[in-house]
Order: structure tokens, then C-alpha cells, then sequence
């Protein structure tokens, strides 16, 4: 039809003798006006995108059949895509449950599942879920620690139950984003550590707590070698002992298995 125009054009000039009169102006005027009518009608939908249809204000429905289709030319029409998309949230300093300063980030991986909330429920969809994914973060780092070192029972934690607090957030994420018609498909931390400013004391930290926890496991292997040690002398009546003897034993056999340097022995040519 957006060819008939200039057809129809050729055609009147040609038997006017190069002149239209007021009919034909008019005539073509209305078929102008008929063929963009047409056209307007027309629409492409593209795989994984979807038209959404509105008549004066009142919405229609949503398209979301492939290929070229022909509407109501009165229709306003809006593409809306249905592909996954991410966002990744900027670096977010907060405190955790401890109030320590933290910084972390995330990815999210979501989709338009409802056209019509995600186009009339909120004002910008991609705005919207970038400030939801925000505030979701900020809400989960100051829910629970960054680790359990200061505490006797283990809990969750930011950096040791990761797929809890994946799973944490992608739930908080969806009830979140319900009312704009987006659903998550995928929420991972991209980033996480201490704030600069203390990352220094707590790297301190953990060194003491790892070397604390090596010491003890030292120390209790030690007391039972010397245990063992005593109860091995004295069944097999290798020496006589008296408690004195036993615990100048029991000082040098802790010291070399409990010294971080490699003792020299002395030997003794003498009586004990």
C-alpha cells in the first residue's frame, strides 16, 4: 500500500495533462492519508521482544509473537525486551552485623517476565532494579558478619556460607522486584573485603587466630607424645622416675615439641 501513492500520483498527472484539479488534490490527499494509516498498523517483533499495546491511555495487551503482524493503526506501540540482562552494583560500603566496614558488590542476572508491570508499575525498570539490587545488598551485609572469628559458634557468614547467601538474596531480590514484573535469575557477590582502613588489623587478626589455633593443636599433640612417653618408660621398666624427674622430663620433651626453633641437645655423661 506505501507504494500506491505514487502510482496513483503518476497516474493523475498523466491523464491531466500535467495538472490536477481541486478533486484530484483532494483525492490524493485522502489516500495519503489512508496509506500512512496503513502503515502505521504495521509492526516487526523481534525474537525475545515484546510490543506493548495501548488504546488512548488503555492497555490492550502485550505482543509477543515473532515476525511481521498488523495491529490497529490507532495503537501506541512499546518494545520491551525479554532477554537476560545484568547489572552490577557499584562498590557499596557498609558495616556489617560486627560493624566492621566492609565493601561489596554484586551481579545479578534478572528478566521481564511481566510486561505490563515492568512498563506501567514502575517508572524506569533497569533504575529500579539497579536501586532494589542496592538497597538488598546493603540490607544482607549488615544481617550478618563477614566472618566467625570473633565468635565460639560457627554462624553464617558473608565469606564462609556463600551459597546461603546467595540463595538469601536472590529471595529478597524477587520480593523485592515482584511488583515491577522482573524475576532473578542469578545473584552473585563479585566482590567483597574489609574496608581499606582496616584491612591491615584484621589480615593481623586472622594471622594471630590461625597461629592461636595451630599452638593449641602443637600443645595438645605434645602433651599426649609426653604422656605417651612416661607410660612407655614405665612399663617397661626402662628407668625409675620420681616426680621430680618427671617433671624436668616433661619441661624438655615440651620445649622441643612445642619450639619453633630446632633445639641442641646436651648430652649428660653424669649421674641424673
Amino acid at each position: 500500500m506505501a507504494l500506491g501513492l505514487p502510482l496513483i500520483i503518476v497516474f493523475l498527472l498523466v491523464n491531466s495533462n500535467g495538472s490536477l484539479s481541486g478533486l484530484y488534490v483532494v483525492l490524493l490527499i485522502l489516500v495519503g492519508i489512508f496509506d500512512l494509516f496503513i502503515i502505521n498498523g504495521i509492526t516487526v517483533v523481534q525474537p525475545n521482544y515484546a510490543t506493548v499495546l495501548t488504546f488512548f491511555g488503555k492497555y490492550v495487551g502485550t505482543i509477543k509473537q515473532n515476525g511481521l503482524l498488523f495491529v490497529n493503526p490507532l495503537y501506541k506501540k512499546t518494545k520491551v525486551t525479554l532477554r537476560t540482562q545484568s547489572t552490577e552494583s557499584s562498590k557499596l560500603k557498609v558495616n556489617d552485623k560486627l560493624g566492621n566496614p566492609i565493601e561489596i558488590a554484586v551481579v545479578i542476572l534478572w528478566q521481564i517476565s511481566d510486561t505490563y508491570k515492568a512498563t506501567f508499575e514502575v517508572d524506569n525498570f533497569r533504575e529500579y532494579v539497579k536501586n532494589q539490587s542496592e538497597a538488598a545488598v546493603r540490607h544482607l551485609a549488615t544481617s550478618y558478619a563477614y566472618d566467625n572469628i570473633e565468635s565460639d559458634h560457627p554462624q553464617i557468614t558473608l565469606s564462609g556460607n556463600s551459597d546461603q547467601v546467595t540463595q538469601m538474596m536472590e529471595d529478597e531480590l524477587n520480593n523485592r522486584l515482584v511488583n515491577a514484573g522482573i524475576t532473578i535469575l542469578e545473584a552473585r557477590i563479585s566482590h567483597l573485603a574489609y574496608a581499606p582502613e582496616i584491612a591491615g588489623a584484621m589480615l593481623q587478626r586472622q594471622q594471630a587466630t590461625a597461629i592461636v589455633a595451630a599452638r593449641s593443636k602443637i600443645v595438645e599433640g605434645a602433651v599426649g607424645m609426653v604422656e605417651m612417653a612416661l607410660d612407655k618408660l614405665s612399663e617397661r621398666n626402662i628407668v625409675k622416675l620420681d616426680d621430680e624427674k618427671k617433671a624436668a622430663m616433661v619441661s624438655n620433651l615440651m620445649v622441643v615439641l612445642c619450639g619453633e626453633k630446632s633445639v641442641s641437645p646436651i648430652l649428660n655423661t653424669g649421674s641424673m
